[in-house]
């Protein structure tokens, strides 16, 4: 049997999982009636398949945690695209090699959250890591908020913007990349914005 390619198999993934999510919301929308039980549902059905169930379910815990800025689903619907709000709110994550920071490198700069406009990374905190995701060494003092992420059958270190709660994307260490912390914030190019040197930083213009 011919083993499919890494390439492959991540495109899979995301094929399938951005369906599911698309799926779910379109059937929670038209199905009112039915909300409360939509998601309860399907969760306690996915125990019997264990593999499906640590796929789709979902055990982070930043979704119990408060943050300054507290909006209803509706509220950040209205100041964030659709992809925005699935990876930003619902916790997604973009395709690999398709972000428009992958493979930005400027000199200097800001990156900011997306959601909110607070300040998250420094230009000179990114590196390449080949990943196919912007990387970060490091964040801005108390910008980044880390929790555990129990998702896939595995613990990973989730972040979050700590003004908004918004999902940023996971953090690796000891991967051996030639930075001062060893660290890879692995962040999607959807949860930033970039404002370089000299423009206005209008922290909360969006809160």
């Amino acid at each position: 049997m011919r083993v499919p390619s890494f390439s492959n198999i991540v495109r899979t993934f995301f094929t399938l999982t951005n369906a599911t999510a698309s799926t779910r919301t379109a059937f929670a929308s038209s199905n009112k009636a039915f909300l409360p039980f939509t998601r309860g549902t399907v969760l306690k059905s996915m125990p019997t398949i264990p593999f499906l169930g640590s796929l789709f379910g979902s055990s982070s815990s930043s979704r119990n945690m408060s943050y300054p800025v507290q909006k209803s689903d509706d509220e950040w619907q209205a100041v964030l695209n659709k992809e925005q709000f699935r990876i930003l709110r619902e916790k997604g994550t973009e395709a690999p090699f398709t972000g428009t920071y992958d493979k930005h490198m400027p000199a200097s700069g800001v990156y900011t959250c997306a959601a909110c406009s607070v300040p998250l990374y420094k230009a000179t905190h990114k590196f390449k890591s080949g990943c196919g995701w912007p990387a970060y060494f490091d964040s801005i003092p108390g910008a980044v908020t880390r929790h555990t992420d129990r998702t896939f059958g595995m613990a990973r270190t989730e972040i979050v913007c700590s003004n908004c709660g918004g999902h940023l994307g996971h953090v690796f260490k000891g991967e051996g990349y030639p930075t001062p912390t060893d660290e890879r914030h692995c962040v999607n190019s959807i949860s930033l914005t970039f404002k370089g040197e000299g423009e206005d930083q209008k922290e909360g213009d969006k809160v």
